[in-house]
């Protein structure tokens, strides 16, 4: 849900120096965010191309959100931007009627018209929702027009069949579903693009990891993880019991790539949780040798005991040339800082002066008041978000 943002890092000219992190939550965020929604994703973009980069948040049980930027990191509330659900019958035929079970969301120009759209999946109440950017920078709902309807925890885009165009990958309870961008309409090819296999998918990571120029799938279960290579033309085989040895077995929250060893070649991670399973939430960490992933977590993750984790995020935070890596827990945020060797040390309290004691399920991370160094913007579960802005 986050190769948007890996794009974005490398145009920043950032301070050799390591950044501390101020929590502007309360100066620079809007009330709709200070509530205690379920904030449950979150997507940076340009969605007014006003310059400056916005933040539209995927909300279960209540209307999702969107955060409009001035330019200086303050953060106003746009939702207005989209089109109230309006209630069709007389009785709820779910609590939370007639808004739905958000549960991710892409911000992506669908139809190429110049103007971005958002697409949002959602979970128990099976509504996925399409909305189409007007001149105006309203939107109009077009979810009638989405293809496929079941129970989503993940989304993720990319040009898969290199037809120029950008296609969608939904993640569900169940078989997995490819939908292809046919010149701004969304067509539902699974069938003929995605191997036939039921998982409960709940994150899925794109990259190019075998480097032979097109984009695979890392997907995140609550069971076996899988990697899905691409052919080129966005046809994609289950090759998972050729490259992991070890360590996919998790209920996982979220898979990423990154290089963390700068050897050229792409290693994993899988943040992984226990709520829905009974298997214990042990760091995966791994390494890629010769196209195996090996599992190095135990000798390489030098953190201290936490809780389950709900995300992670693979950027250079201080600033030295290799890849740090940020976890959303469920009693807050750490930092791992890179030793350049792909080995990572527990340095939270050194860069984050605050305390986050909050639920993190998404952690997003941008130059929101462009000054040249990197912010975080934390979506929470049953708290309020948190922006902190780096100094």
């Amino acid at each position: 849900m986050k190769q948007v943002l890996f794009l974005l890092i490398g145009i920043y000219c950032l301070n050799s120096n390591a950044q501390v992190f101020k929590d502007a939550s309360s100066t620079h965020l809007p009330d709709i965010t200070k509530k205690a929604y379920n904030s449950m994703d979150a997507n940076v973009a340009d969605i007014d191309a006003d310059g400056d980069l916005d933040i539209v948040i995927a909300v279960e049980f209540r209307k999702n959100i969107i955060l409009i930027n001035d330019g200086m990191g303050n953060f106003s509330n746009g939702s207005n931007l989209l089109p109230d659900k309006v209630a069709k019958a007389d009785s709820k035929p779910y609590q939370y009627y007639p808004y739905h079970d958000s549960e991710d969301v892409m911000v992506e120009d669908v139809n190429k018209d110049g103007l971005l759209d958002i697409l949002f999946v959602t979970e128990d109440d099976k509504t996925n929702e399409l909305y189409i950017q007007k001149k105006d920078g309203t939107f109009i709902d077009l979810s009638h027009e989405f293809p496929v309807a079941n129970v989503s925890n993940a989304l993720i885009k990319g040009d898969f069949d290199n037809d120029g165009w950008v296609d969608f990958i939904v993640g569900n309870n169940g078989q997995n579903n490819y939908l292809k961008n046919n010149k701004g309409v969304l067509v539902d090819e699974t069938n003929k693009r995605l191997p036939q296999i039921s998982d409960v998918t709940q994150d899925i990571e794109v990259a190019d990891y075998d480097n032979d120029g097109d984009l695979d799938l890392l997907i995140g279960n609550e069971d076996d993880n899988r990697l899905l290579q691409n052919n080129g033309k966005g046809v994609f085989t289950d090759v998972t019991k050729d490259v992991f040895t070890t360590g996919i077995s998790e209920e996982t929250r979220e898979a990423d790539f990154a290089d963390i060893d700068k050897d050229g070649d792409l290693d994993i991670y899988f943040a992984n949780v226990m709520m829905f399973t009974k298997k214990n939430p042990i760091q995966r960490l791994l390494i890629n040798e010769n196209g195996k992933y090996i599992n190095k977590g135990t000798e390489q993750l030098k953190f201290n005991t936490i809780s389950g984790l709900l995300d992670a995020d693979f950027y250079d935070i201080d600033n030295d040339g290799d890849q740090d890596l940020l976890l959303g827990k469920l009693d807050g945020l750490s930092i791992g800082i890179n030793n350049g060797k792909g080995i990572f040390e527990e340095q939270t309290t050194k860069f984050v002066k605050s305390s986050i004691g909050a639920i993190i399920v998404d952690i997003e991370v941008a130059d929101f008041n462009k000054d040249g160094k990197l912010d975080i913007y934390l979506a929470c579960f049953r708290g309020p978000d948190r922006l902190l802005l780096g100094q």
